[in-house]
């Protein structure tokens, strides 16, 4: 096995055995889709939306691509195809490992006096010098969603929006979550009760019946 699919088998286990819901596409290891929910105490809390990775053959030595399968309202995703804004990634992207990455929420917070332009990129450019699968839904997009860079937009609606009317922009975002980030629209349902589960019940069913009906002579 080479060297880039044994990055891809690691960097996909890990996140398998993660907090993160992971739907495989085909039997193969390039194409899936991960439940994402919104940041909390943010504008998008309580938003949930189905995003689709695919790794290219040169992973991880080229970065993976990111889509919102259900619609996002956000400057850098383009609402018709629901792709992520990734050339600022694509530049930064490396294949090495590191812990980097857990260090870096403090300094985002010293950024924001500066302009978003620069926030964008200096927080892709950590964020993904050291980076794997788990990082781009642990780090990159809430902080993508948190920290929006209208000045390079996808959705040049969003960014004007943003830019001259915040609280409607923030109040579209709300009514975007609402009306299409709910679990269903993710594609979630119910998780089935298990074969174990179901069964302990009817046993349990059916000894209580059996107990009515044999009443004490």
């Amino acid at each position: 096995m080479s060297s880039p699919s044994k990055r891809r088998e690691m960097d996909l286990m890990k996140l398998m055995m993660s907090d993160y819901k992971v739907e495989m596409v085909n039997d193969g290891m390039q194409e899936f889709f991960v439940e994402f929910k919104g940041p909390t105490e943010s504008i998008y809390q309580g938003g949930v939306w189905k995003v689709r990775v695919e790794l290219p053959d040169a992973y991880p030595y080229k970065s993976p691509s990111i889509g919102f399968i259900n619609k996002i309202y956000h400057p850098n995703v383009d609402e018709m195809s629901g792709s992520v804004c990734l050339d600022v990634i694509n530049q930064t992207w490396s294949p090495m490992f590191g812990e980097i990455v857990p260090s870096i929420s403090v300094q985002l917070r010293a950024l924001t006096s500066y302009s978003s332009s620069y926030n964008l990129s200096f927080l892709f450019s950590l964020h993904f010098l050291f980076a794997d699968l788990v990082n781009v839904f642990e780090v990159f997009l809430p902080q993508l969603l948190l920290y929006p860079n209208p000045s390079d937009p996808l959705n040049g609606e969003a960014a004007a929006l943003m830019m001259r009317d915040r609280p409607a922009y923030e109040q579209k975002v709300k009514e975007y979550c609402e009306k299409y980030a709910k679990p269903e629209d993710a594609g979630i349902t119910p998780e089935d009760k298990s074969s174990d589960e179901e069964l302990s019940e009817e046993e349990d069913d059916s000894g209580d019946e059996a107990i009515l009906g044999n009443p004490d002579p």
